[in-house]
């Protein structure tokens, strides 16, 4: 397991613009670069995940009084190196939602400014977003995550409150991606990254003391052991129509 300790401050101008907008007194414990994130703009759906328009990344995390939140897509990766070991991650404590939580590989979501990341057809706008963000965060190269690489299985829609101030509620697209891949891990995003083998999941992930994010303990509970034990025929195990709903 690797361990990385927190960055240096640095963005500092961007990081006082922020906090002195009204949703930036509510980030002020963000590291500055996690400051940049709301000015993404994610895709906002409806329930059949069609687009229906954008919204910037802090709004649509936000809880509502009446407890919403807004559905907008959202993507999670699954990285198998050969041995058919699974990259899990930790997120970083600067991070704005789930800081220090346990996750799959590279969780985030495409954006409605990148065109690229807009495309419809296969799910290709997610895979885009995919290699993208497998980047930023864990910095595979873009030519050792290629889209056409990637398996985009289905899509999951869940909602978690959080911690009543901000959480998640997503159509969430499943990607998975077997390859050997260069690592060079973001500490802004990530803290600790380990690789698992298939018959080690349980016991590591009950001997956890950090939380897991509520997008992969679903995940994990239902559908991840049949995929991973069908990682040579996964298009077998592919659904492009339906959602499986957790709301």
């Amino acid at each position: 397991m690797w361990t990385l300790g927190k960055s240096p401050t640095y963005v500092q101008q961007a990081f006082t613009r922020l906090l002195s907008s009204t949703a930036g007194s509510r980030w002020q414990k963000m590291n500055p670069l996690q400051a940049a994130v709301p000015e993404d703009q994610c895709i906002l759906v409806d329930n059949n995940d069609k687009p229906i328009g954008s919204e910037g990344k802090v709004k649509c995390h936000t809880v509502f009084p009446d407890g919403s939140l807004l559905l907008h897509r959202a993507f999670s990766v699954f990285l198998f190196n050969t041995k058919g070991e699974l990259l899990l991650q930790k997120r970083s404590s600067v991070k704005s939602t789930y800081a220090d939580h346990y996750t799959n590989t590279c969780c985030s979501h495409p954006l409605s400014t990148i065109p690229k990341e807009m495309i419809e057809k296969d799910g290709l706008g997610i895979l885009n977003a995919a290699q993208r963000r497998l980047e930023i965060e864990l910095g595979i190269p873009p030519q050792q995550a290629k889209p056409e690489e990637m398996q985009y299985i289905t899509r999951i829609h869940y909602m978690d409150r959080g911690d009543g101030k901000f959480g998640e509620h997503e159509i969430d697209y499943i990607v998975f991606l077997q390859k050997d891949v260069d690592l060079c891990i973001n500490p802004d995003e990530v803290s600790e990254v380990v690789y698992i083998k298939r018959n080690d999941l349980d016991d590591f992930l009950s001997k956890l003391e950090a939380p897991i994010t509520p997008w992969f303990r679903l995940i994990a509970e239902d559908k991840l052991r049949l995929w991973w034990d069908n990682l040579h025929q996964l298009p077998k195990f592919s659904d492009h129509q339906s959602i499986l709903r957790y709301v």
